[in-house]
């Protein structure tokens, strides 16, 4: 009876013990589940939390975009002219006896309000100033009295391209004395070179936000030799360099590239193959504006697109020859030339680079008589002022000339 009593009592340990066991694996198995659900729970949180943090990022991002003003666009104003020139006849009527000193200033009064607007006001120096010791000369070797710098400045020169055929004038003493008078007058130059550090450094002009960089080269020197050891005294019309002065330049990272070209045949009212040849060239390898100076009468202005080799195109715009600014030449059709006016925009949203505005104003270098004969009209008020009597000094023959001329103009730059 014992016997079955104990055996009773071992039965009801281990059921016992089987129920505790039931009972800690339970509860065990419910803090596991507790704490997966607590783990997500917070992990959701902590999701939620960083995306709602880059939700509001992304808003106040957007709004702050919104919120920035549009860049507003940038514009900017060029005149160019053409051929400067100097013969003896004009440098002798600028002589003043009184100072025994030669002033030009008068000479460009009347179209002193013309280019008054202009951000950048260039034009090419088609002579030499190597100073009253040498001898101030006419054609074929020019040399013009250095007061001549001064007066183009007080007129409102920024820029003067200085390779052309008439550099070496008067040898390469000549060309470095140039350079040295227009540093003096503070006017910036391109094309003729003191060293090889200056040939390699392109000329950069950036104003109202829009950069340009300016290149200048000849076909030639009349036949006068460039010393051997200073070859890089004079930009030359030659692939290869022209090459290496654009890359030069577009390593300056400008808006645009503007290329002085001194080529084509003197006197010939239009461009030959040659010039539209290198007008393509410079385009297609990155020049936007082509300048072209030495025939010394106007020919007509383009715009002038191009294909590359992947089958785009670009577009640039030339002028082939912008004539003589001022000159004592009597050939037909010299005396009559243009400052070109330019209006380019920057686009403020893009950076994009726009021509908005080509336009002229005709001039017409007027010969009185008695002293300070030379002087360059603005031909529209020249012929303004005679149809309405205000000024009537230039005479009949020449207003009815002033007419003529500006009607050839107008077909001439036709674009």
């Amino acid at each position: 009876m014992k016997s079955k009593n104990k055996l009773k009592k071992s039965k009801k340990r281990k059921f016992k013990i089987s129920r505790l066991l039931i009972k800690l694996i339970c509860i065990a198995f419910i803090l596991v589940i507790t704490l997966e659900i607590y783990e997500k729970i917070n992990s959701s949180d902590i999701t939620t939390e960083k995306t709602n943090y880059v939700k509001i990022e992304n808003v106040l991002k957007e709004e702050n975009e919104k919120s920035k003003p549009i860049p507003k666009d940038s514009h900017l104003k060029v005149n160019v002219i053409g051929d400067i020139m100097c013969h003896n006849t004009q440098y002798m009527d600028a002589y003043d006896n009184t100072t025994k000193t030669y002033d030009f200033s008068y000479v460009f009064e009347e179209v002193q309000e013309a280019t008054s607007e202009a951000d950048i006001f260039m034009g090419n120096l088609e002579t030499t100033f190597a100073g009253a010791e040498k001898g101030y000369s006419n054609y074929p070797h020019f040399n013009t009295p250095e007061q001549l710098a001064i007066g183009l400045k007080e007129m409102g020169i920024d820029i003067l391209t200085t390779a052309n055929n008439h550099c070496m004038d008067t040898g390469y003493d000549g060309l470095e004395s140039t350079l040295n008078y227009l540093d003096e007058a503070e006017i910036e130059h391109t094309g003729t070179n003191r060293s090889v550090e200056e040939q390699n450094k392109v000329l950069i002009k950036e104003v109202n936000g829009i950069k340009i960089a300016f290149l200048s080269f000849t076909y030639g020197t009349n036949g006068i030799a460039i010393p051997s050891d200073k070859s890089y005294a004079v930009n030359l019309i030659d692939e290869e360099f022209v090459l290496s002065q654009i890359e030069l330049a577009q390593k300056e990272n400008p808006d645009l590239i503007f290329a002085s070209v001194h080529w084509g045949i003197e006197y010939q009212n239009t461009q030959n193959e040659n010039q539209e040849k290198w007008a393509d060239f410079l385009i297609k390898n990155g020049v936007s504006i082509v300048l072209g100076s030495h025939p010394h009468v106007l020919q007509p202005m383009e715009y002038r697109e191009v294909q590359l080799e992947n089958g785009e195109t670009r577009k640039g715009f030339v002028i082939y020859s912008l004539g003589n600014f001022m000159s004592g030449q009597t050939q037909k059709n010299t005396r009559t030339s243009i400052i070109l006016n330019l209006d380019i925009t920057k686009k403020g949203d893009t950076s994009a680079i726009f021509i908005d505005d080509i336009s002229y104003i005709p001039i017409y270098t007027y010969k009185g008589s008695g002293n300070k004969k030379y002087k360059i009209v603005n031909i529209d008020t020249a012929i303004k002022n005679y149809e309405n009597e205000s000024d009537r000094s230039i005479g009949q023959s020449n207003y009815i000339l002033f007419k003529e001329e500006v009607a050839r103009l107008r077909k001439l730059l036709e674009i």
